[in-house]
């Protein structure tokens, strides 16, 4: 099953690459030759859409198979039946009595038998017995058959379970890559070319700072941000900051424009293509406090903090069950996860419940970990959480402090997890403040976070992390200075640009 997942995966990367190095080709035609402009009806975007389509489709034939069964089915209690039948009444003399005067009556108490079982209920179960004892000479063989044909039956109905869990689990994964895809064919084939006013302003602009513009394309969605992709150089000789190049893009665009994360930091000699987006709104820096449990060399929570493309900023933090290093690679796994599945362009509720099912997956009894996302779009100050047994989030705002808190499951005790979700807007001078278990069970019981509330406000540091140090320094105050668990304070600063 895993790797029926992967391939499909593969598939669908390999399909992205393919049609995405058909039109980067197309893209580096001579200037000599007409480019047309790419339209809704592009036949590459057709085809990716049809990609997704069909990923799609086999989607939604998952979900429309069978959904797991919490009970046994009348099929399989007349196979209980049966099988206990030939097991003990084919050798008794009775069994013509029994079985043929009242094989109803009969029927009907096996399956009032089986379905005591199935609830569990002791004096139930013992209440049927006695019942069955007066009317059949091998109660207690019969019974007993039925007993083990049931716990047969049982495991195979949680088997089949887990395999329809698999298969949704499966399902979702095809959904979001069909998403991804839609997306992808959506973003790439709808650049335009730039109008000829736009190049030719661009153009002049450009020529008075010694660059040379060879094409401007241009991609600006009602629900997306400007993006403009320029193919340029620099006069012989002459080498341009990025940043003058900003600038004057921004002044056409009448709004601030900036290169995408891991661009060229200057233009030279040599035609390179720079992509350019509108710059966001928010700006965000972060810190980090941690302390390790006593007697232990390596904490068991794992977190990561990055700037993702389209102007989010995402942290997530994860803490493993127990402490030491088993604790420490089960929490690494699951932030590695989901950095990976989220910068794919998986949202965070997917990616969580795909590493939820990576985890369960992986069989090892007893083991699990918390998941604490926080996502914040830097263009509106929106913050996204989703929380897994994690612990409460706080948020500080001038002479108040908020709490956003979970009582769900940790990732990886069961298939269909249900993670808690919230939202809040966040703005100028806002602290974002996530922590582990260790951090608030070391404050009073049953005031853990009227107490933490209270440490926040009374922590005035500016810069997080030492935000962050200030507030593991007067938790450790409650608990004589002794970390019996595993300890990570991160702290994020909403500053406006």
């Amino acid at each position: 099953m895993q790797e029926w997942m992967i391939a499909m995966l593969v598939i669908s990367i390999l399909l992205i690459i393919r049609d995405m190095a058909k039109t980067i080709l197309a893209g580096n035609v001579p200037d000599t030759q007409e480019i047309l402009p790419l339209c809704d009806r592009h036949p590459q975007k057709e085809k990716v859409e049809r990609y997704a389509a069909s990923f799609q489709k086999l989607a939604d034939t998952f979900y429309g198979m069978p959904y797991r069964k919490d009970y046994l089915s009348s099929g399989q209690i007349r196979q209980i039946m049966h099988d206990a039948n030939e097991r003990v009444c084919s050798r008794c003399y009775q069994r013509e009595i029994c079985w043929g005067e009242h094989g109803r009556e009969l029927g009907q108490g096996v399956e009032v038998m089986v379905r005591a079982l199935e609830s569990g209920e002791e004096e139930e179960i013992r209440s049927i017995r006695n019942d069955w004892t007066s009317v059949c000479s091998r109660s207690v063989q019969y019974f007993e058959a039925v007993s083990e044909n049931f716990q047969r039956e049982k495991q195979n109905l949680v088997w089949d379970n887990r395999m329809i869990e698999n298969r949704l689990a499966v399902a979702q994964q095809l959904t979001e890559v069909s998403r991804i895809m839609a997306n992808v064919a959506s973003d790439l084939y709808d650049i335009e070319r730039g109008t000829p006013q736009f190049e030719e302003e661009l153009r002049k602009a450009l020529r008075r700072h010694h660059v040379i513009l060879r094409q401007a394309w241009v991609m600006d969605k009602a629900e997306g941000r400007k993006q403009v992709f320029l193919t340029m150089r620099a006069r012989s000789g002459q080498c341009i900051s990025m940043t003058e190049i900003s600038q004057i893009l921004s002044g056409i665009c009448g709004g601030n424009m900036t290169p995408v994360n891991g661009s060229r930091c200057i233009v030279n000699g040599e035609y390179h293509t720079v992509h350019f987006i509108e710059d966001v709104t928010y700006q965000i820096l972060y810190g980090a406090a941690r302390l390790t449990r006593e007697k232990e060399k390596v904490s068991g929570d794992n977190y990561v903090c990055r700037q993702e493309e389209g102007g989010r900023f995402v942290m997530c933090l994860s803490d493993g069950m127990g402490s030491g290093m088993e604790a420490c690679k089960e929490s690494e796994t699951v932030v590695e996860l989901l950095e990976q599945f989220m910068e794919s362009g998986f949202s965070q509720e997917t990616a969580a419940k795909m590493v939820n099912s990576a985890l369960v997956l992986k069989g090892r009894e007893g083991m699990f970990s918390t998941v604490d996302i926080c996502a914040v779009d830097l263009y509106t100050g929106v913050c996204n959480f989703l929380k897994a047994g994690a612990a409460s989030t706080f948020i500080k705002r001038d002479h108040w402090v908020e709490s956003i808190t979970s009582e769900s499951l940790a990732a990886g005790l069961v298939q269909q997890i249900d993670f808690e979700t919230a939202s809040r807007k966040l703005y100028h001078g806002d602290y974002l403040i996530m922590m582990t278990d260790g951090v608030l069970d070391a404050l009073p019981a049953q005031k853990e976070e009227e107490t933490m509330k209270e440490i926040i406000m009374d922590v005035h540091e500016v810069s997080p992390k030492d935000f962050g140090r200030g507030i593991l320094e007067r938790v450790l105050g409650y608990s004589d200075y002794r970390a019996r668990d595993d300890m990570t304070v991160l702290v994020a600063g909403v500053w406006k640009k």
